[in-house]
């Protein structure tokens, strides 16, 4: 399966281009927290997308797209907008190309969190003054009518690939998958196998996610491993290092297109990367060797060697065990020996986006030929034995292998083959 178009919505860019940009240069979308004030939270920073308009990824002339948007929370903007602009790069529309019964949309996404203003209006009329306490009665009678009637259609974690799916009229295999931050890989393996048993041609693949809400910020405060080095700023997410104090929520969300080899060179498409292998697995004690099984297995189905990997582009958030866990995976299959790269000391933990915007940086590295190198990797913790690359460098081979995983143990690995046929 070949990527023949890409769209990307991040801290640091909302292109390709200037994304991978920002990642060479080494500037980062960690920042104070602007959105809102949460002064009494202990981590003040985030990974934000800062003046964002989904009606400018929007074509002008699309009024209903553009109108559509109204319907939709931040999260399933970002996933549809980044889709059109994927769609519109791989040279769409493709209609009268690719057959719409078998063209697919799969999505990482997750329940998004309600917008206050949503529910405000109602919460406030049927509160009864006192501390957790509501009146019922007034919320069925009164409550109910001051939120909005599609209240709960903005919020499903279905609703991106679906908005998506009716845009570019895709009516194949649909499915989103919600596995927190290994959604999005997750949902490129399954369009990946999908392709394999020949039951489609083509796909949106895509993640979205944004945590950056009072409602989801609090609640990942009081169960995520967050930094409290609110000091250090841009420098507070240090991925694999001996003093990371934990990570930073941010948002964002990236879509490939994905077309089986045949397909996409039939119709002339420009091809970015080739995936090669996919894997995935549940690594519940978190002790690195499902995850190490994982990454051996997505290899074998490359048909590839450590030899022959440029780089591993890690998870790696910043958190205590889960850096561990991750580092004692890598180090048991490539020793020392390859370079490992750690995009979200650059962009914030993206949760459900993480896997493919992740991905993007690693695809725009074989692409253009240099990896960026990864910020805030000055101190590795030594126990780790691994090699983090901490400078821009030449891309020496052509596969990459992309790691995602969760803090109960959900794991994938993608292996992309730079494509120079």
């Amino acid at each position: 399966m070949v990527l023949t178009g890409m769209g990307v919505l991040s801290p640091v860019g909302s292109d390709p281009a200037s994304l991978y940009a920002a990642l060479l240069a080494g500037v980062s979308g960690v920042r104070p927290l602007a959105a809102f004030a949460v002064p009494t939270l202990p981590c003040q920073l985030a990974g934000e997308v800062e003046g964002y308009d989904g009606k400018k990824f929007l074509p002008a002339g699309n009024r209903d797209a553009r109108k559509g948007l109204n319907k939709m929370a931040r999260t399933v903007q970002f996933g549809f907008t980044t889709a059109v602009k994927a769609w519109e790069d791989a040279g769409g529309p493709l209609k009268g190309q690719v057959d719409p019964f078998r063209f697919g949309v799969e999505f990482g996404c997750v329940m998004v969190a309600t917008e206050t203003e949503d529910l405000a209006a109602g919460a406030k009329a049927t509160t009864t003054g006192q501390p957790h306490s509501v009146d019922y009665a007034a919320w069925g009678t009164t409550g109910l009518g001051l939120v909005p009637p599609q209240w709960m259609l903005k919020y499903l974690p279905n609703m991106p690939a679906c908005h998506a799916s009716i845009y570019v009229d895709a009516q194949g295999p649909n499915n989103t998958i919600t596995a927190g931050d290994a959604a999005s890989l997750l949902a490129l393996g399954e369009a990946f196998r999908i392709t394999q048993r020949d039951l489609a041609d083509a796909f949106l693949v895509g993640g979205c996610d944004s945590r950056i809400n009072p409602v989801s910020y609090s609640r990942n405060s009081t169960f995520q491993e967050l930094t409290r080095r609110n000091d250090l700023g841009a420098a507070a997410l240090q991925p694999f290092g001996s003093h990371r104090s934990g990570t930073v929520l941010g948002e964002g969300a990236a879509v490939f297109v994905a077309e089986e080899l045949a397909a996409a060179q039939k119709r002339g498409a420009r091809i970015d990367a080739e995936v090669v292998g996919f894997a995935s697995g549940f690594d519940r004690g978190l002790t690195g060797g499902v995850l190490a099984g994982v990454i051996r297995t997505a290899m074998k189905e490359a048909g590839v060697t450590p030899a022959d990997i440029d780089h591993v582009n890690a998870n790696a958030g910043g958190f205590g065990r889960l850096d561990a866990w991750e580092a004692t995976a890598i180090r048991e299959v490539f020793g020392d020996a390859v370079e490992v790269f750690a995009p979200k000391a650059h962009l914030g933990a993206t949760g459900a986006a993480s896997g493919l915007l992740e991905l993007a940086a690693s695809v725009l590295a074989l692409k253009h030929g240099t990896l960026p190198g990864t910020r805030n990797a000055g101190e590795i913790d030594p126990a780790f034995g691994i090699r983090v690359v901490t400078a821009a460098r030449p891309v020496a081979k052509p596969y990459a292998v992309k790691l995602n995983a969760t803090t109960m143990g959900q794991c994938a690995a993608v292996v992309v083959r730079r494509w120079d046929r």
